[in-house]
């Protein structure tokens, strides 16, 4: 399985996944498994990895996305997907929390990068840069719509109910945000608002940059996640949030120029999976090659060394489809937005599969939360909803194979 890994990577990228595959053996894996009660303390302040950011920005990690101007993490244009991914899997192998950070960092500066006026990068980019507590969030998800607004149905009633009305140099914004990465704890927001309404999403949907200070912003409180709970995902209320006039990033056309951080975000998405489910079939090869049941090593057991075989073949698999993907978004493929949410579909339903058979080829062992083998199931179950569910995704990649058809709106005609 590592040759497939190492072919996919140029000389420059092995050494930096060695280096970070150091820190997460060395740093993040201990970590996690010290820490392991900690996790289930249900107040987010007391879910502490600050040390963890550190160690992420000692390697140049956590600087990813941002300008070298700024301070950032220089990353090679021509292979800045496959590099972002690469990254994403070896954290997520460690902790698939401080991945979901990391990657939050990655893909919003690139977004501010495209769209964000020259004065505002100045101002943000280095702050970001020198504190490795600084955390960003991209609010798009509400109570009463998610990633069913990502259908082909560019219609009034699958607009966002957070508004946002223009009141002399301010933009007063209302409205509500659930399931946000990031959301407890950032310091700066990207917050998307209806500014057209009954114009459609792509038409009428404007973004805003909101420093977490700003009057009228709430942090509501902490979702309790199943999985991933080294990332505190928050909900965030607006009541007559005034923002100014320039931290407009995209007026009405904010979902299209959104790009840049929705079609490399699916791959990052699928190579956080990944890791997860890589770091469960480490420990379980060297589990059943170790422990003794009926007087034989477990591999030596049949259908033990089948589960096993499974589990690398699904692997292997999703990691071809990654690399498709990857390949397909570099040279601007037509197919590279199907491919994309192809591979984070199946990677969301394979991974499982394979974490649950990690949890049942460990036994009792496997469900014990002190031995740390069931949370990849839990961690790998966020990712079957993640960036939209396993159903959006399916009918997203039917959509881009035939968009006549598949693409038509099913709702009443007026």
């Amino acid at each position: 399985m590592q040759a497939m890994i190492e072919r996919a990577l140029s000389e420059e990228q092995r050494m930096m996944r060695n280096s970070i595959r150091a820190f997460v053996d060395k740093e993040v894996i201990p970590f996690i498994r010290r820490n392991w009660e900690k996790e289930w303390d249900m107040k987010p302040e007391n879910r502490p990895s600050l040390e963890l950011l550190e160690g992420a920005q000692k390697i140049g990690v956590r600087a990813l996305g941002i300008p070298e101007e700024f301070g950032g993490t220089p990353v090679d244009p021509n292979a800045e997907v496959q590099t972002f991914a690469m990254v994403a899997e070896e954290i997520s192998r460690g902790d698939s929390g401080l991945a979901d950070k990391l990657t939050q960092i990655w893909k919003i500066s690139k977004l501010l990068t495209h769209i964000a006026p020259r004065h505002l990068q100045e101002k943000w980019f280095p702050r970001i840069v020198e504190d490795p507590s600084f955390l960003l969030a991209h609010c798009l998800t509400e109570p009463r719509g998610a990633s069913d607004r990502w259908l082909p149905y560019d219609v009034p009633e699958a607009m966002m109910h957070t508004r946002a009305e223009l009141k002399g140099d301010k933009w007063i914004i209302n409205g509500r945000k659930q399931f946000i990465t990031n959301g407890y704890d950032a310091k700066l927001y990207i917050v998307y608002a209806t500014t057209r309404p009954g114009a459609g999403i792509t038409r009428g949907t404007s973004s805003f940059l909101v420093p977490r200070d700003t009057p009228g912003l709430t942090v509501q409180r902490c979702n309790e996640t199943l999985g991933g709970r080294y990332m505190n995902n928050g909900e965030i209320v607006f009541e007559d949030m005034a923002v100014p006039k320039d931290h407009c990033l995209a007026q009405d056309d904010a979902m299209k120029r959104a790009g840049v951080y929705f079609r490399p975000g699916k791959i990052i998405v699928a190579a956080k999976n990944l890791g997860i489910g890589m770091a469960a079939f480490e420990r379980t090869a060297d589990y059943v090659q170790n422990y003794v049941q009926g007087g034989r090593i477990l591999i030596k057991h049949q259908a033990v060394a089948s589960r096993l075989a499974d589990m690398a073949t699904k692997l292997n698999a999703v990691r071809a489809l990654l690399n498709e993907a990857i390949r397909a978004i570099d040279t601007g493929a037509h197919d590279a937005e199907v491919l994309c949410n192809q591979v984070k579909m199946f990677a969301s339903e394979e991974i499982f599969a394979v974490t649950k058979n990690a949890m049942e080829l460990h036994g009792g062992n496997g469900v014990m939360l002190d031995f740390g083998i069931e949370r990849y199931l839990r961690d790998a179950s966020l990712f079957l909803h993640r960036d939209a569910t396993v159903d959006i995704a399916r009918f997203k990649i039917v959509r881009g194979m035939f968009p006549r058809t598949a693409g038509a709106y099913a709702g009443p005609e007026n």
